[in-house]
């Protein structure tokens, strides 16, 4: 992970784009995982403008579990 930086440069996180690296952003209370998008749009939750930003390794996609097989006719 790299150090925080502060989100007056959030324009350069253009320059720190890279394959498998997302951006973690945060306000102090929160944090968001995204990708370079300049201006961020920042979710509707958010109540603090952000402070910080770093690059960070993109997290490996979950699996969910399969769908259990429906059940069979109620009688």
């Amino acid at each position: 992970m790299s150090e925080w930086i502060d989100f007056e440069r959030w324009p350069d996180c253009k320059r720190m784009e890279r394959p498998g690296i997302v951006f973690e952003v945060t306000n102090g209370d929160q944090t968001l995982l995204t990708g370079c998008v300049v201006p961020l749009p920042l979710p509707s939750d958010w109540v603090a403008h952000p402070l910080h930003f770093r690059a960070v390794p993109q997290p490996r996609p979950r699996h969910s579990s399969p769908l259990p097989k429906p059940a069979g006719p109620q009688q």
